[in-house]
């Protein structure tokens, strides 16, 4: 592998790191939870004492929208974040080296296959809280999130705002945020990608999110776009 030339904290996104490879390239990396493990064959930089992960764009949504500039980077040490989507457990690992052990990642995803994949990833990474159900019922796990501060939602299904406005009534608190990843393939093929974005914005108006910033994450995800909001409760 290529040698780290040096590694920078991000200078707007607490916690997140920029690694200069000898190669010229430059990398986002997360501080590493569990030192040694990999989640998704991602490279580990090991700078003395600490390791850092590499933050694959091309992988991650989140991690596409902090290089296309998005206005801020909420998920901080100690934060409670319910993430809608998990999958196989790529972003949310990042999201658990972002909360630190003080902080929890409730990663709700319907698919059983994807979810045994997630509960490996949770057994080493204690903050990560799997979850089996469908986004659509938050009752159905009610009884296993308490509140978040901030929600995070990559569902490929064609209500998207409507199950963030739900979970959002149940779980976020007041001010809380939102990052919103909209697959506009997901909800309507027939429509303009621009179209559907603002038609799930509106519906995120209307459910009491107040919208901060949206940017489109091409090239690293065609026909996506990733929402960040805050909560209000009416």
């Amino acid at each position: 592998m290529t040698e780290v030339v040096k590694v920078e904290p991000h200078p707007k996104y607490e916690g997140v790191y920029i690694v200069e490879l000898e190669d010229g390239s430059v990398r986002l990396a997360t501080r590493n939870l569990t030192p040694g493990r990999k989640v998704y064959g991602e490279w580990l930089f090991r700078v003395g004492d600490v390791e850092y992960r590499e933050w694959n764009s091309y992988r991650s949504k989140l991690s596409a929208a902090l290089l296309k500039k998005i206005k801020d980077l909420v998920i901080k040490e100690g934060c409670r974040v319910l993430y809608l989507g998990a999958g196989s457990g790529t972003t949310p690992s990042h999201v658990s080296d972002l909360v630190g052990p003080k902080g929890v990642v409730y990663g709700v995803e319907f698919a059983p296959r994807v979810v045994r994949e997630l509960i490996t990833v949770a057994e080493v990474r204690k903050n990560i809280v799997p979850i089996l159900a469908d986004a659509r019922f938050p009752n159905k796990y009610a009884h296993i999130v308490d509140y978040a501060d901030v929600l995070y939602a990559d569902v490929a299904q064609p209500e998207q705002a409507s199950i963030v406005n739900v979970n959002a009534k149940y779980f976020l608190k007041d001010g809380g945020y939102l990052y919103l990843a909209i697959k506009a393939r997901s909800i309507d093929v027939t429509k303009e990608p621009d179209e559907v974005y603002r038609r799930e914005i509106d519906t995120l108006v209307k459910g009491g999110f107040e919208i901060v910033d949206v940017v489109h994450l091409d090239p690293y995800d065609k026909d996506h776009a990733m929402v960040f909001a805050r909560y209000h409760r009416k």
